[in-house]
């Protein structure tokens, strides 16, 4: 049967977990929750391992395993469409999800917004044309050729445990109008801080230049768990959205009597009333469960959708390659800050370009580390970009449980650079 699909998936894992576990079984656990990625494969046995080695503990990167098991299964697609004698992109159009169903884990799966995506991308990209321009470039030139490849992606978002979920916010509201705002996340360039500035402003219907924040630190907000897995900006937004909602609650009265006031003049009454003018917020986590010994389960909140065309063009003689142009449609629900998340989506897409085609860690049999700087490990570089980026945000048409119907999009831009 030469029809390329897919009717069933067995496949092993071995992980180099390193001289202790860390983050390696977790790690494993995601590479066969998301490995099937974003294709429909009726039957599915996988299995996976962390080995222990002589090496140094290895830790989680950006995708959590996803990247790793998503590049195994594009592989077995590429394998596929070459032994029926059919287009990659054919066999994974026929694969791809494209009605309600569910997961190798029993969940339900709603791909219409992959479809989008999938339609969205080959249109924005011209990918038809442009691959017939590849096929006519590579039949002109001997020692430089082209390459053009579209891959959709299906990133299942949670902890697959309430518990790591959990998260809380303290707002204070000063006589001066002002507000001062700390959540236990941890902004490292993802743009956290000022989604939770947007979160308050947009409860408390006040401007953000009236909205400070305070570090991240355990003696405001204790017991905070990880920023990891994109989740940032869901929970901590929904303990803002909790605190403000409990400070505003207060201030009803205060306001109802006086509704042309400003913030100052409502704080103040508040103050001489003897209202508290503080306000903690907490988020639970959201609703997990997962059986390992069955194998079913509802380990994720919701489903992020992508698809990404790229074009590239190697060097037969050198093997020095570069990115012409890169096209990608990402849904990401309604967007609290689409200019932030398009920056995390650009990132993202360029720190999977280096795990895929450039950054390698080597280490000699006797283990000697080889990659010891930046003149044995490179890392991508303004010159790696593509000469033509484009990255779209799809229109929003699915609500979702997260904070104001938007998605989160950390994690999985580094996931599409298959």
């Amino acid at each position: 049967m030469n029809n390329g699909r897919i009717l069933a998936m067995d496949a092993n894992v071995y992980v180099n977990g390193g001289c202790t576990p860390d983050d390696s079984i977790l790690v494993i656990e995601i590479v066969l929750l998301k490995m099937d990625n974003a294709y429909h494969i009726p039957n599915v046995r996988l299995c996976a391992c962390a080995c222990k080695t002589n090496m140094p503990s290895n830790t989680a990167f950006r995708g959590f395993g996803f990247p790793q098991g998503g590049l195994v299964t594009e592989a077995c697609v590429t394998r596929v469409a070459a032994r029926c004698g059919l287009l990659p992109e054919q066999v994974r159009e026929i694969n791809m999800y494209k009605e309600d169903r569910l997961t190798p884990y029993k969940q339900k799966l709603r791909p219409q917004n992959l479809l989008r995506c999938w339609n969205e991308c080959l249109e924005k990209s011209a990918y038809y044309t442009r691959k017939a321009a590849v096929n006519e470039f590579n039949k002109r030139n001997y020692w430089k050729k082209k390459g053009i490849a579209i891959i959709p992606m299906k990133f299942p978002v949670g902890f697959c445990t309430r518990v790591l979920g959990q998260a809380a916010a303290l707002v204070h509201l000063y006589t001066d109008g002002s507000v001062l705002l700390t959540h236990g996340g941890v902004e490292m360039g993802q743009g956290l801080h000022t989604k939770m500035i947007q979160v308050a402003s947009r409860e408390l219907k006040m401007p953000m230049t009236n909205i400070h924040f305070c570090e991240t630190s355990t003696t405001t907000v204790p017991n905070a768990c990880g920023s990891v897995g994109s989740m940032g900006t869901d929970v901590n937004g929904m303990a803002v959205k909790d605190a403000c909602q409990t400070l505003l609650k207060r201030l009803e009265p205060i306001i109802s009597q006086n509704p042309k006031g400003s913030w100052k003049d409502w704080a103040k009454e508040a103050f001489e009333q003897s209202i508290n003018l503080s306000a903690t917020g907490y988020f639970r986590g959201y609703e997990a469960d997962f059986d390992w010994e069955r194998g079913e389960g509802h380990p994720f909140e919701y489903f992020i959708f992508g698809a990404v065309c790229t074009e590239v063009e190697i060097d037969c003689l050198t093997g020095d390659h570069k990115n012409a142009t890169t096209d990608i449609v990402m849904d990401i629900g309604c967007s609290i800050n689409p200019a932030v998340d398009i920056g995390q989506i650009e990132g993202g897409f360029i720190q999977g370009l280096g795990l895929y085609t450039m950054e390698e860690i080597k280490y000699s049999p006797e283990g000697l580390l080889y990659t010891r700087g930046p003149d044995q490990y490179k890392i991508p570089a303004v010159c790696d970009i593509p000469e033509r980026f484009s990255v779209s945000l799809l229109a929003s048409s699915q609500s979702t449980t997260a904070i104001y119907s938007s998605k989160v999009r950390g994690l999985n831009p580094s996931c599409i650079k298959h």
